[in-house]
């Protein structure tokens, strides 16, 4: 594994540790949260911590200059060197939605490590863009975090949505993420997610087929290096549930374009900090 890699205002001197850390995804709510963070503690107290899966959209990274000079809070980006792809051919399993050593060792073990580096537990608290309509998932980061103590912004009033995010997002003179506009529901991975349901894909081939592509190449050198047949998407429930490749899922859609009724909303769900 190859080191992690961070650039920081503490690799240069500084000895005191931020009392406020915001897990920054490049997301509206990892952007909103930080935010709220900033109104009641100051821009100066607060780090914007960024974890990079070396497989994100182009556009994230913009996003991340742009709400960085908005915010006016400091950013730490951290990356392990090792994308989600890398991460499956070495441990030999890509993973499932209740199983994601992606997120495990390229968003949750390295920002754990820098924040056991940098922080205390006594004098920093840690924030995360979970909204409201999530909140079951941030019980679960509190509770697997402890001692630290961690805190949710948007699962507190004033309670927003997604389209008022957008539109706040705007007023504040930032373009979102492109990845909204085409449809996704996350600024992850480059429109990719361990997580994601038969939806998600299918906009994924409509909006970005080269990426669909590639994952449906790797997910096929998988199979045949490892002799596995395992796959990103399941279909079908309890006993009838069946393994579903991507390559079998484009030849689904090049013959019927629309998705079943059921599928359009298999969507599935991108949660690298709540470990599920």
């Amino acid at each position: 594994m190859p080191p992690l890699r961070w650039l920081s205002a503490w690799d240069q001197g500084m000895t005191q540790g931020p009392s406020h850390v915001v897990m920054y995804s490049g997301g509206m709510g990892s952007y909103f949260a930080a935010k709220r963070v900033i109104a009641r503690h100051g821009a100066e107290n607060v780090v914007l911590l960024f974890a990079d899966t070396s497989m994100e959209d182009q556009d994230l990274y913009r996003f991340l200059d742009d709400s960085e000079r908005t915010l006016g809070a400091r950013m730490v980006r951290i990356r392990d060197g090792r994308t989600p792809w890398d991460v499956y051919f070495q441990h030999r399993f890509i993973g499932n939605w209740r199983r994601s050593k992606c997120s495990t060792e390229l968003k949750r073990k390295p920002c754990d490590e820098w924040v056991q580096e940098h922080c205390t537990v006594e004098t920093t608290q840690i924030y995360v863009g979970i909204d409201w309509s999530e909140e079951h998932r941030f019980e679960r980061i509190k509770e697997r975090h402890l001692p630290w103590v961690y805190r949710a912004p948007l699962c507190e009033a004033p309670y927003i949505n997604r389209g008022q995010m957008l539109r706040q997002m705007t007023e504040d003179g930032l373009d979102p993420p492109r990845l909204y506009s085409m449809g996704f529901s996350h600024n992850n991975c480059g429109g990719f997610c361990i997580k994601a349901g038969k939806a998600h894909f299918a906009n994924l081939l409509r909006t970005m087929p080269e990426r669909y592509a590639f994952h449906e190449a790797q997910e096929r050198e998988f199979q045949r290096r490892f002799a596995k047949q395992e796959t990103i998407l399941v279909e079908g429930r309890g006993d009838k549930t069946r393994r579903l490749t991507l390559e079998a899922l484009r030849q689904r859609l090049e013959k019927t374009p629309e998705l079943p009724e059921a599928d359009k909303h298999d969507w599935g769900g991108c949660g690298c900090f709540a470990g599920i």
